[in-house]
């Protein structure tokens, strides 16, 4: 909205800002920020009057989790509310990208709405059947991707290696969607502890915001060997709003958490990493910058797939920040540890940009 305000006026004097997307950016982490501050005590307020005992805990969890009975769950809805708010305000209208990009992100919101509302309501863990959700996650990721592949194109592009490895054709669009997929329930099975989450997911934002603006920058692309996708630098504002709204809702999640972020953070968080990880051509970069969230996943599907098989655990308990804190770690140590991985995992990432 500001940027065509300013483009209506002519850029006149300091409005000539707004063609510049590393001030967009800037202010999209300020907004969002500062919006996330703003509503967060009431609609803290809101969600506990409306939801009584708050998120239901499991009794097979770790015990120390009982404590956390009564915390309101949905707080993800915080997130949802200034980020898409910040992006009205500071994108490109004109973009397709970051449209597409909003729809998947807007749009696994709401799926985990239903599956979080579906848990308070009925007071159990299980929410919506894991069959309905990853139909609709697919049909939404699968939706938002078409759009994504006729700007960008549908060549496969891998770390280490200088320009496509082959052009998957339509097939893309299957690919791109289990890319999303997979990047949202990867975030929403590691959001088990305070805070465990939100701080991977702002280091990966900030990490493919230097990558949108590189595949997006027609000098800085061709001289790193990396896809150049016109029109992705703008993926920056979107990347620098999922980080101010991650900051302020981090404020209200911290130890001990006053609301956790439910599926409907989780999911969408994930949801808009996996979007901007195909709009910029990065997908498999994102299996690296978000390794903490494929650990995560990854220790689910190893302890599923041995237990069928033998009655055996692999793990004391899946996800895997369970099992250390079965092994005596405390939450905090957990948490912290696990932000340390996920920074070193982001600078691996981020190398592979000039390793080519």
């Amino acid at each position: 909205m500001f940027l065509w305000i300013a483009e209506q006026l002519g850029f006149p004097g300091l409005l000539n800002l707004f063609r510049y997307i590393t001030f967009r950016a800037g202010g999209a982490t300020s907004t969002a920020l500062v919006l996330g501050l703003v509503i967060g005590p009431k609609f803290i307020g809101w969600l506990r009057v409306r939801q009584g005992k708050g998120q239901p805990i499991r009794d097979d969890g770790p015990q120390s989790h009982l404590a956390k009975r009564g915390t309101p769950t949905m707080g993800g809805l915080m997130i949802l509310t200034a980020v898409s708010l910040t992006m009205l305000m500071w994108m490109n209208l004109e973009n397709r990208y970051v449209w597409a990009c909003l729809f998947i992100t807007v749009g696994f919101g709401l799926i985990g709405f239903l599956d979080d509302y579906d848990k308070v309501t009925k007071r159990h863990h299980k929410g919506v059947s894991g069959r309905t959700r990853l139909l609709a996650e697919f049909a939404v990721a699968a939706i938002g991707c078409f759009f994504i592949i006729e700007g960008s194109g549908t060549d496969l592009y891998v770390p280490f290696w200088q320009g496509p490895v082959v052009d998957l054709g339509y097939f893309y669009v299957a690919f791109a969607a289990l890319v999303v997929v997979g990047a949202g329930n990867a975030v929403n099975l590691t959001d088990g502890l305070d805070g465990l989450a939100t701080m991977p997911v702002i280091i990966a934002s900030l990490a493919f915001l230097l990558i949108a603006y590189l595949v997006g920058n027609v000098v800085f692309a061709p001289y790193l060997g990396i896809p150049y996708v016109a029109g992705a630098a703008e993926l920056t504002v979107l990347t620098s709003a999922v980080v101010g709204a991650g900051l302020a809702f981090l404020w209200f999640n911290a130890p001990p958490a006053a609301v956790f972020m439910g599926d409907t953070g989780s999911l969408a968080l994930g949801g808009a990493l996996g979007a901007i990880a195909v709009a910029t051509q990065h997908e498999l970069v994102l299996v690296i910058i978000g390794g903490l969230f494929v650990l995560e996943a990854m220790s689910v599907i190893i302890q599923v797939f041995f237990y069928k098989r033998t009655g055996k655990r692999v793990f004391k308990m899946a996800p895997i920040h369970h099992h250390f804190e079965q092994m005596g770690w405390s939450e905090p140590t957990v948490v912290i540890r696990f932000w340390i991985i996920s920074f070193v995992l982001a600078l691996a990432g981020l190398s592979t940009l000039k390793l080519r």
